[in-house]
């Protein structure tokens, strides 16, 4: 018998605080861009209430199992939790299934429509059957189908009209992938978000509910692959105890179209296999291989293969036994080609041995082998020639490989950029990469073109992002962030979708559809990627971060092992001027873009001024476009991009009557900290560069508070990610 309990001032205190609390932090940002917020506005709520009193699934794949609860989800949430218990009037239903389970009179309506998607793609369209009108969402694959679920709740969620629908649409790129560089023992190369999420120790036998929270957020943006382990690979991945692990991520990925593949060691043959040698073509090598492919598939037959980094920043490769990256990659190729199996062999290389130009070496090395890979290998390039860095001119091999499938590889943690504590968006930056042209095949030959295909016709294609998902509760460290992860999504399917619509799509689905919010956020989110460049690296200046952890300013690192280590390897700043020659008088990198980019990029005059220091050696007198002198100008970006953050803390100071006050917080204090590592990277900077310069800062630009050796004497030995 239950007593009953009478609550005192101190009980009812604490009930008040815990109903306080819970409503005012109930949000910790968990649930990414899938919040499914209630539907506050009577009216439409109804009104797409009217339209779907149904679920009728076609199938009974685990997929479309998946789909049926994310409806059941979504729906719940936004339209009431009654929703779906009780049938309204008229059964409109809301069908949804792969095109081989759609009855003949929904087929015949949309015969036309299937012509127009691939196997991932979805339909969603108002038909009529039996003089109802129905919504069907459907595509040639299951997968496909769940593509379309998660694309008619953004709609509700994005409070957008559903009662005409005719949405026909295809992700553009293959392979869409996320590259964890995450270790075995939980530590997370360059990841700021915490721990990785991936719990080697308890798994295969505790499944942590993070995993499929995981899968829904990327199959919601249509990532179909996850690279589990870090580039820097350790061969014990690759061991029947781990693959046991790996075994039950893939089968928890699977129903949501995500294909697990793993970084290969090279040299895992010597340290797990017991052979001699890992050299590509003995034949003990290439039989040891094959039989890995084969144990691995054996248990996961959707393996999706390997990902290789080989001969760069010490890793072992093909180059250790006079052999090159096509002999490397094809025998890996080969050994996974009966499985369907696919290689992304990293073009990410430079050799301490050529001390000429970095920029100039991965091109050096891949491009003389255009047309020699295997069919199924696919060479991951990074967006720009060195690293990364807040701004880089595009990747010279972009197009220069008509015969070779390249994959774009992107950052979306932050290495250079400020770490999880500074707001950047990245869709700004991975656009202005996309869009750039090549002129390969003539103008208009952007890089989009190039990777997606289109450009040389390739059959494969491919696009990958490295991953800044930690196990912290927000997945990021910096709820702002997740726009990066959902960005490159959105991307991944579309290269040719622009950084504001993404914007306004992610800030809808996470925070709210007033426009008194979305306007002023959004243009902060697209302004922040120059602010960014602007306190770190104005005009084509790069790679002048701190040493190892590459957390802050250290333009004045000289006294690494390696030359193009060094900061001052790329300043190249003395009393003349400033920045890395990279014309015909210099290292002539210039050479290796087609020829009227290299023309353009050689004229000091056409040269944009935003890759300005990147191609040339510049005298501080030199004048802008501006009419303001080099070092005056140069001052002034670094004031800039200081206001510019200065602004975006203001503006999001007027945000708080909008969101919750977890998140509202969470993003005030750490765009606090991004304004005072904003006028760390000005003052430390100015300072460094004002001794070969000898000129006064500028009228505008604050004076530092601390002197130059205040700033080198800071060290950071436990700076995350390194």
């Amino acid at each position: 018998m239950l007593k009953k309990v009478r609550l005192n001032k101190h009980h009812l205190a604490l009930l008040l605080l815990f109903v306080v609390c819970s409503k005012s932090f109930g949000n910790d940002g968990y649930k990414l861009w899938l919040q499914y917020r209630f539907v506050e506005n009577e009216a439409l709520r109804g009104n797409y209430r009217s339209y779907i009193n149904k679920l009728m699934p076609l199938g009974d794949s685990k997929t479309i199992e998946v789909a049926e609860k994310e409806l059941e989800l979504g729906l719940k949430g936004m339209l009431g939790l009654d929703f779906l218990s009780k049938p309204g009037v008229g059964e409109k239903s809301l069908i949804f299934g792969e095109k081989s389970n759609l009855s003949k009179d929904i087929s015949i309506q949309l015969e036309s429509d299937f012509n127009n998607i691939n196997d991932e793609g979805f339909i969603i369209k108002s038909i009529s059957i039996k003089g109802k009108n129905q919504i069907v969402i459907t595509g040639n694959t299951d997968v496909g189908v769940l593509y379309g679920v998660y694309h008619f709740l953004q709609l509700l969620q994005s409070h957008k009209p559903i009662e005409q629908l005719k949405i026909v649409d295809s992700p553009k790129l293959k392979v869409r992938v996320l590259n964890h560089w995450d270790n075995l023992d939980r530590t997370v190369e360059r990841g700021y978000a915490g721990f990785s999420i991936w719990d080697w120790h308890r798994l295969p036998d505790y499944i942590d509910q993070r995993y499929v929270d995981y899968a829904r957020a990327n199959a919601s943006i249509g990532i179909n692959g996850t690279v589990l382990n870090n580039v820097n690979a350790n061969a014990l991945i690759l061991t029947p105890q781990y693959l046991e692990k790996v075994e039950v991520l893939a089968n928890i990925f699977r129903p949501y179209g995500i294909k697990v593949y793993l970084t290969a060691r090279f040299s895992a043959p010597i340290e797990i296999g017991g052979l001699p040698t890992a050299d590509p073509l003995d034949l003990d090598v290439i039989k040891w291989w094959q039989e890995k492919a084969k144990e691995i598939y054996t248990r996961i037959p959707d393996f999706g293969g390997f990902l290789v980094k080989a001969n760069s920043e010490g890793q072992p490769g093909p180059q250790n036994y006079g052999r090159n990256h096509v002999d490397g990659a094809n025998m890996m190729a080969n050994a996974v080609a009966p499985f369907k199996g696919i290689v992304m062999w990293r073009a990410f290389v430079y050799s301490e041995h050529d001390t000429t130009d970095r920029a100039k070496q991965a091109y050096s090395e891949f491009v003389p082998y255009d047309g020699q890979f295997k069919d199924n290998v696919l060479v991951q390039v990074k967006n720009g020639a060195i690293d990364f860095q807040p701004r880089e001119p595009f990747h010279p091999m972009f197009g220069a490989m008509p015969k070779t499938p390249l994959m774009m590889e992107f950052q979306i943690t932050q290495e250079y950029l400020g770490f999880s504590t500074h707001s950047i968006f990245l869709p700004k930056l991975f656009e202005e990469v996309l869009k750039a042209d090549t002129y390969r095949k003539g103008k208009g030959s952007t890089i989009a073109k190039d990777i997606d295909g289109s450009l040389h016709n390739k059959r494969l294609t491919g696009i990958a992002g490295v991953s800044n998902i930690g196990s912290d509760i927000n997945w990021t460290g910096n709820t702002m962030l997740q726009a990066n992860w959902y960005g490159y999504g959105r991307l991944a399917w579309n290269p040719y979708l622009s950084a504001n619509e993404i914007a306004d799509e992610w800030l809808v689905l996470t925070f709210s559809t007033n426009e008194s919010f979305i306007k002023p956020v959004k243009n902060m989110m697209l302004d922040s990627k120059e602010a960014v460049v602007n306190y770190m690296t104005p005009l084509g200046l790069h790679h002048i971060m701190d040493t190892g952890h590459h957390y802050g300013p250290g333009p004045w690192v000289s006294n690494l092992s390696r030359p193009e280590w060094n900061p001052v390897y790329y300043h190249k700043a003395d009393k003349n001027g400033i920045g890395f020659d990279r014309t015909p008088t210099g290292s002539n990198a210039t050479e290796q873009y087609a020829d009227e980019v290299a023309a353009k990029f050689n004229n000091i005059n056409t040269c944009p001024e935003e890759d300005l220091l990147w191609f040339h050696h510049v005298p501080w007198d030199y004048r802008l476009k501006n009419g303001k002198t080099l070092w005056d100008g140069m001052a002034l970006k670094y004031q800039e991009g200081v206001n510019q953050v200065e602004h975006m803390g203001k503006t999001w100071d007027t945000m708080e009557a909008y969101i919750d006050s977890g998140r509202f917080n969470e993003v005030k204090m750490l765009l606090n900290i991004q304004f005072k590592e904003a006028k760390w990277w000005r003052d430390a900077c100015l300072l460094y560069f004002q001794q070969f310069s000898g000129k006064p800062l500028p009228d505008g630009v604050e004076k530092p508070t601390q002197t130059l050796e205040y700033f080198k004497s800071l060290k950071f030995p436990f700076a995350p990610g390194n």
